[in-house]
């Protein structure tokens, strides 16, 4: 059962009643990201998810991973580029407590300048982690060039540059900004009843302060771009993209079945031509990234460095079919089904039936029942998807990064026509 109230310091709590399970999944999601950032501080909301755990005036960083293995439970956050979320599961008995310590770290954190620099050091192994790894590397890399000059270009962690730059004052000038009751969704999944949840939630957070400092995002926009970082590896790591449907678009359930038709499942198009027929990949995939007011789809290979171009081309060659012909019949079931199946399966999952809450809320302000979004999905034709294809596909938007021992003139027949070359380093 779905139930939803609103504190007097605007902080929305949401939660669904799950009666025989015997596990509760909480979390706090703070309404900003990296995208609420500037490029003075970019960084600075993930580092503050990190010093959150690092000890507040009741509890040292031990006693707080301490609290969290007293009472059974496993608690986690991420800094996303448009939330910040914390969030523990532990057994039901055991809520009372979870809040508690949620409520602590939460308002009640130090930020001692001692642990500021040790987490710095931290962070800073956390990017060098990244650039080890180009095919993590490659997703901050493509989304740098496609987004140009926009917020969204900027990486979740910050670079070493930006990350030395921020000191206590920017810390607390940002979370006292964000970190507001207006600004916060408590969601809640489990074997829990709302009403002794809303009183745990005002009882632990009512000094929270309501106005929060919402960021104007401005809208992106995106052009043809091609980057190639030059790297001496063993292969060579693509990534192609264009716009896609936001996470509130009527249209998001049309990008769903094209992207699972096209490279989500082993099952896919790009799966089987590029990996199964071909040999030329072990990992090719699509993926979408839905954001507030647009979204991104990505198509990920990581090939032999002379097979890059070949790769490159075979991908732009199944946009243009799909563009140019409807899917078939037995491509829409086996993708409505799909996509059906792994819904049913995740609502098993109390933190699956907890993150759903929360970003329903977050980006359509309203609970989206799974019957509705089955729906939804089986009304989706190849027509659809066809036109999404057309508009999506777009030379004109499609851009390529890539990481490896290439050239740009690797890709001179890729035919991603008069593509602006970036400057970014």
């Amino acid at each position: 059962m779905y139930n939803k109230s609103v504190l007097e310091n605007g902080i929305r709590i949401i939660s669904e009643e799950i009666k025989h399970i015997r596990s509760v999944s909480i979390g706090l999601w703070v309404q900003s990201g990296s995208r609420q950032e500037n490029n003075n501080n970019n960084g600075v909301a993930h580092f503050l998810e990190h010093m959150l755990f690092k000890g507040t005036k009741e509890r040292n960083c031990l006693e707080i991973a301490r609290a969290v293995d007293s009472i059974g439970g496993v608690a986690n956050a991420f800094t996303g580029k448009e939330a910040t979320a914390y969030y523990v599961k532990i057994p039901d008995y055991h809520l009372p407590s979870a809040v508690s310590l949620l409520a602590d770290i939460f308002q009640n954190s130090l930020f001692d300048r001692e642990e500021m620099t040790k987490e710095k050091a931290v962070i800073e192994q956390e990017i060098n982690m990244v650039e080890d790894t180009p095919e993590d590397q490659i997703h901050d890399l493509f989304e740098e060039v496609f987004w140009g000059k926009n917020l969204l270009a900027q990486p979740v962690l910050g670079t070493k540059k930006s990350l030395a730059g921020i000191d206590r004052d920017k810390l607390l000038d940002f979370y006292n900004g964000h970190y507001r009751g207006a600004n916060l969704i408590v969601a809640a999944a489990g074997n829990l009843k709302h009403r002794d949840f809303v009183s745990l939630i005002n009882s632990s957070f009512k000094k929270l302060k309501s106005n929060a400092v919402l960021s104007g995002m401005a809208p992106p926009a995106a052009s043809a771009q091609v980057f190639i970082k030059n790297k001496a590896l063993e292969q060579a790591h693509l990534l192609i993209g264009s716009l896609a449907p936001s996470a509130a678009s009527p249209q998001r359930f049309t990008g769903l079945l094209l992207n699972t038709i096209l490279g989500g499942s082993m099952s896919s198009r790009l799966f089987q031509e590029i990996r199964e027929k071909r040999g030329l990949a072990y990992a090719i995939s699509s993926f979408l990234v839905p954001y507030q007011d647009t979204g991104m789809i990505g198509i990920y290979a990581g090939t032999a460095e002379e097979k890059a171009p070949a790769v490159v081309k075979l991908i732009k060659d199944e946009m243009a079919r799909m563009a140019g012909r409807q899917v078939s019949p037995k491509e829409m079931r086996l993708a409505r089904e799909l996509i059906k199946g792994n819904l049913l399966l995740g609502m098993e999952n109390t933190d699956n039936v907890m993150f759903r809450l929360a970003k329903n809320e977050s980006c359509c302000g309203r609970n989206i029942t799974v019957p509705e979004v089955l729906e939804e999905i089986d009304a989706v034709t190849s027509r659809d998807i066809r036109r999404m294809a057309q508009e999506l596909f777009n030379p004109e938007i499609v851009s390529l990064a890539a990481i490896g021992n290439l050239q740009e003139d690797d890709f001179n027949e890729t035919r991603i026509p008069q593509a602006k070359r970036s400057g970014i380093r």
